[in-house]
């Protein structure tokens, strides 16, 4: 098909959020009306992506949280910096941080299992992260009262560069003495210092 590689470069660009592989064929099937294979579309991706190494993009289309997504390159993350601190002028608290840290390493977890670990109320923690989309509702627990279940958000693997959650640091990594710098401390503690404060 002609102009595949643009069609596709162009499904990236606007989405919002990276989009996987599935949406972009499926976008493209019901468009076209066609079929697409999966070798045409891996080349085209890949086209794209070799296309966008070259140094006169600022940008480059990177494989990220499970789809594809333009990013700025590495030289100008700086200078980006910038920019979005001057557009902010809060940071998740380190309540928030931690809530984050345990739903990512426990989910799907109840917001009394979060308390539980964090040894203080988290609502306020919990709904700073869902305003952020960093966690999200993902059902409801069988045990009594049936409370609300947490994991990670649309955003999270987008915020910390994860292709997928399975890319977090592993229990194991944290108890390698190598990985280890003074006292062990518990998993959930370990997850918080694995995770860089981010901005709103």
């Amino acid at each position: 098909m002609k102009h595949l590689a643009q069609h596709i470069e162009s499904l990236i660009f606007t989405a919002d959020a990276p989009i996987s592989f599935t949406d972009i064929r499926a976008c493209l099937e019901e468009t076209f009306g066609l079929e697409f294979h999966q070798e045409e579309l891996e080349k085209a991706i890949q086209g794209l992506i070799e296309k966008y190494q070259d140094e006169s993009f600022a940008f480059e289309l990177i494989e990220i949280s499970e789809g594809y997504q333009f990013l700025t390159k590495g030289a100008y993350h700086n200078t980006v910096g910038t920019l979005l601190k001057q557009r902010t002028r809060k940071r998740l608290s380190r309540a928030a941080l931690e809530t984050l840290a345990i739903v990512a390493y426990r989910q799907p977890v109840s917001k009394t299992d979060i308390e539980k670990i964090r040894g203080v109320n988290s609502d306020y923690a919990i709904q700073k992260l869902l305003e952020k989309e960093l966690v999200s509702i993902v059902g409801r627990s069988e045990g009594p009262g049936k409370p609300l279940l947490y994991g990670a958000g649309d955003k999270f693997m987008n915020y910390f560069g994860l292709k997928s959650i399975k890319d977090l640091p592993q229990p194991k990594e944290f108890k390698d003495p190598e990985n280890l710098i003074g006292e062990p401390e518990d998993i959930e503690e370990l997850a918080e210092n694995a995770a860089d404060p981010i901005e709103d």
